[in-house]
């Protein structure tokens, strides 16, 4: 049996604010539904990825800002980090680890984000 993980609801305070903040980001606008006084759902989604994210009003009872550490896996780190800079969003440095170069970043909430350059793993594939 096969599971795809599709979307993820990411808890916020202001949707429009972080629906802003998630376009400036470059996730692409799926589509914003006011359902009714109490339900609101906006679906985004990050260049490239099978997987969604969902803000709203009615979607979650996590507190916004709880999420810490949601990854994306990116080609270039640098590259990333220089997308996201030039869009105006505000960045960490990129973070070289053994198991991969990182760049971090949280929306208007906090919750936080990062993405990863996975390592090259085939440079130590005879040792």
């Amino acid at each position: 049996m096969d599971m795809k993980l599709e979307l993820v609801a990411v808890p916020v305070t202001d949707v429009d604010r972080a629906k802003d903040f998630y376009v400036q980001a470059g996730f692409v606008l799926d589509h914003d539904h006011t359902v009714s006084e109490e339900t609101r759902f906006v679906q985004l989604t990050p260049p490239g990825s099978g997987c969604s994210i969902a803000i709203g009003r009615g979607l979650t009872n996590m507190t916004p800002g709880s999420l810490d550490n949601m990854q994306m896996v990116v080609a270039d780190a640098d590259a990333a980090h220089a997308a996201l800079k030039e869009r105006g969003i505000e960045v960490s440095d990129v973070d070289d680890q053994p198991w991969g170069r990182f760049v971090y970043f949280s929306d208007p909430d906090g919750n936080g984000w990062a993405l990863q350059q996975l390592p090259d793993w085939s440079a130590n594939a005879g040792s």
